[in-house]
Order: C-alpha cells, then sequence, then structure tokens
C-alpha cells in the first residue's frame, strides 16, 4: 500500500475498532462491572476492592509476559488480523458470560475468571491493532490519526454507556421485563457489552488492510520470533531513547491503568455512587476524554509526541490530588471530568511516540515491548490500591498510589528526546 496515499476508508475501519473496544473498558473495567462486583457480588466493598486490583493486577502480569513473544512471532507471521480477530473473540466470549454473575458471594470466582478472560482479550488485541497504524498513514498524520482512534474509542464508550443506562438499567424492567432483584438490568449490560464489541469489530476486519503473510509454518513462526524477540530485546541497548521512553511508560501508564481499574469502585465506596451515577459519570467523562483526545491529536502533529505528553501528565496529576482530596460530590465531578481531557492526550501520544520509533520490520515486536511497558507492573498499581486501602481502612489513601505513579513517570519523561519526525520537521516514518 503507498503511504503517502492511506485509504481513508480502511483508516476509518481501523478507528472504529477503537469504538468497538472501548465498550469493554467503559462497561467491565471500569465503571458498570467493577462497581456492581464490589458492591453485589463480594462480601464488602473493601474486599471487592482488593479481589478487583488483585485480578486486574493478575491479568496485567500474564498480559506483560506474554506482549513480547506474541508481537514476535506475530512479526514473523505477518499478518495481524487472525491475532486480533482471535482475541477479540476472547473478550466478546468473557463479558457475555458476566451476564451469569448473579448478586452472591457464591459467583465470586466466576466473575472474577470471566472478567479475566475478558480483559486479556481486551488488551492482547491491541498489540497488533496499534502495530496496523504505522502502516495506513504518515509521519504527519499519525498523531491525528491515532488521537482519533482514542476519540472514537471515547465516543463508543460513551454511545454504549448511554445506551446502557436508559435501554437496560433505568428502564429495563419496563421494556424488556427484567428483574430488578436479580439486577439483570444491570447484567445484561455486560451481554450487551459483547454483542457491541463484535458488531463494531467487523469493520475493521473487511475493511482495513493487513500485511501479507509471509506464509511460515507456525511452528517455524514461533521460533524465529523467538529469537528475534532476543534480538529486539538487544536492540533497545542500542537505542537508549526508545528504552527511556518504556521505562516511563511503566510508571505513567501504570496511573492510567489504575484509575480505569479502580475509578468506578472509588466512585462507588468514597462518594457512596449507586448504578446510576456511575453511569452518569461515565457518560460525562467519555465525552470530555474525547474531546481531549481529539483536540490534542493536532498538538501531537505540530510540536511533537514528548511534548503531549509532558503537558498532558501535569494535566492529570493536579485533578488526581483534588480527587484525592475533595470531600463534596460536586466537586469530585468538577476534577474528574478535567481530568478525562488529558486521559486521552497521553494514550494517543504514547502509541505515535512508540510508531514512530519503532524500524518498520519490528513494529509488531516494538509494539509488543510497548504493550510490555504498559503492563510490565500494571498489577502492581491495583494491588498497591487493594492492600493500601485494606490496612489503612481508607479508599482515599489507596488511590494515592496513582499520584506517585504519575509523577515518577513524568519526572522520567524528561529524559527522553524529542525525536525527528515528531516535531515540525517533515519526514517519513522509521523503516
Amino acid at each position: 500500500m503507498n503511504k503517502k496515499s492511506p485509504k481513508g476508508n480502511g483508516l476509518f475501519a481501523w478507528a472504529l475498532y477503537d469504538w468497538a473496544n472501548s465498550a469493554y473498558f467503559v462497561m467491565i473495567q471500569t465503571f458498570v462491572f467493577a462497581a456492581y462486583f464490589s458492591q453485589s457480588i463480594a462480601e464488602n466493598e473493601t474486599s471487592g476492592t482488593a479481589l478487583w486490583g488483585n485480578m486486574i493486577g493478575l491479568a496485567g502480569f500474564v498480559i506483560a509476559i506474554s506482549a513480547p513473544f506474541l508481537g514476535s512471532i506475530a512479526d514473523e507471521g505477518g499478518r495481524r488480523k487472525p491475532w486480533i480477530g482471535f482475541f477479540t473473540l476472547m473478550c466478546v466470549f468473557g463479558c457475555g458470560m458476566l451476564w451469569f454473575a448473579e448478586p452472591s458471594t457464591d459467583f465470586i470466582w466466576f466473575a472474577l475468571i470471566m472478567a479475566f478472560i475478558a480483559t486479556l482479550g481486551a488488551e492482547l488485541s491491541f498489540i497488533f491493532y496499534n502495530a496496523m497504524l504505522p502502516d495506513l498513514t504518515t509521519s504527519l498524520t499519525i498523531g491525528k490519526w491515532s488521537g482519533w482512534g482514542w476519540a472514537m474509542g471515547y465516543a463508543g464508550g460513551l454511545f454504549c454507556l448511554i445506551i446502557g443506562y436508559f435501554g437496560f438499567v433505568e428502564y429495563g424492567a419496563d421494556w424488556f421485563g427484567l428483574n430488578e432483584s436479580s439486577l439483570q438490568n444491570v447484567r445484561i449490560t455486560f451481554l450487551f457489552t459483547a454483542i457491541w464489541y463484535a458488531l463494531f469489530s467487523l469493520p475493521m476486519f473487511l475493511k482495513t488492510p493487513d500485511v501479507p503473510s509471509k506464509n511460515k509454518a507456525t511452528k517455524q513462526a514461533i521460533s524465529d520470533g523467538m529469537k528475534e524477540l532476543k534480538k529486539g530485546i538487544a536492540y533497545l541497548k542500542s537505542e537508549p531513547n526508545i528504552w527511556k521512553f518504556l521505562l516511563a511508560r511503566i510508571f505513567y501508564n501504570d496511573g492510567l491503568a489504575t484509575i480505569f481499574a479502580m475509578g468506578g469502585v472509588y466512585a462507588a465506596g468514597t462518594f457512596g455512587f449507586d448504578t446510576g451515577q456511575i453511569f452518569m459519570f461515565g457518560i460525562a467523562l467519555n465525552i470530555t476524554a474525547g474531546i481531549g483526545a481529539f483536540s490534542f491529536s493536532w498538538l501531537d502533529d505540530k510540536t511533537g509526541s514528548k511534548n503531549t505528553i509532558v503537558w498532558s501528565l501535569v494535566g492529570l496529576i493536579i485533578p488526581v490530588v483534588a480527587v484525592l482530596l475533595v470531600e463534596a460530590e460536586t466537586w469530585f465531578w468538577v476534577w474528574g471530568l478535567l481530568l478525562g481531557i488529558f486521559v486521552g492526550p497521553v494514550q494517543a501520544s504514547s502509541r505515535t511516540f512508540m510508531g514512530r520509533l519503532a524500524p518498520q520490520d519490528k513494529r509488531n515486536q516494538m509494539y509488543g515491548l510497548f504493550a510490555l511497558s504498559g503492563k510490565l507492573t500494571t498489577f502492581a498499581g491495583p494491588i498497591m490500591v487493594g492492600w493500601i486501602t485494606l490496612l489503612m481502612g481508607s479508599q482515599r489513601w489507596g488511590m494515592s498510589a496513582i499520584l506517585l505513579l504519575l509523577v515518577v513517570g513524568l519526572g522520567l519523561m524528561f529524559s527522553v528526546e524529542e525525536i525527528q519526525g515528531t516535531s515540525k520537521e517533515k519526514v517519513p516514518l522509521t523503516e
């Protein structure tokens, strides 16, 4: 495919996968199921917070150790869509099965296992999804399309939450005869999430071009992938800017991941949000996050990925401090929504930065290491929150771990150099 004339339909379909995938993160990991689990399945909110944090942490550990291997194997095999398809189906299955997680302590382990499966699918699919972007666009527009992809994700999350709340939680009993005493009106949203993900992922599979297969046998691709992974790790030694960036991302992405994993639990436990309020907060947060991701996408292409990441981290740290200190629910809304503006730009510009840093023949591998940096210690953040919450008897103390992770990540980003092609100079993507 000619990079100078990327196919608009393929790019839009690629971005639409973000719309599909976001359903898992807003409905399962962050707002709805996480709060449902801690309030209605676990024995109490404190133990629920700890169990949920441990599950997310374990999933992060599995993703961290498998992502680089999967990326290297995919580089040797060529095509990315089969990998995305497999992990998409895994997430769809896990989300759909959560319909059967009834509000009883008898379903604690079933709920955690199904959520664990869904988490692996949603996260691992993004290794190969992210790696597609540099082959679909150019250095002049990669920041824009990365940002638009995240914006599409937040828009998808927004509409998914709106339909989930008004279509099922609020009026599900009247419209569909759902039993509110067993919380069927809430549980149906998990099945809805599975259908949403499956449906809106289809355009990417049908319209977005994939790199050709290298026609290697699976066993040979695995063997060659392991060899290339060793070379890739050795390659990082000669590219200090890449490993410095990945090191910084380990910390600030842990902070972001912990916000997503524990945000709904925090709103429910500390500010007493019920299911309806969590839905409404999620809707509002996705609006501000989408605005931020879309707006900052232009800044990335003009001033550089590093600058966008740094200023966005500053924009995150200030509201996080405020959210940990405020007592009034109104101020939680104000600072929480302001925080949302800076979430998307950090994620989108990180993806862009890696796309510009990675050599063309190592993109899956580098995005595997990128996923590793995003998951290597993500189990630590939620586990820290869970255990500090238990020890201190306070979610505020537990959530303060997020602030530490963001500050360390910001400090490390100052040692990373902006690279050629991520600022005003117009050069092709790294070959």
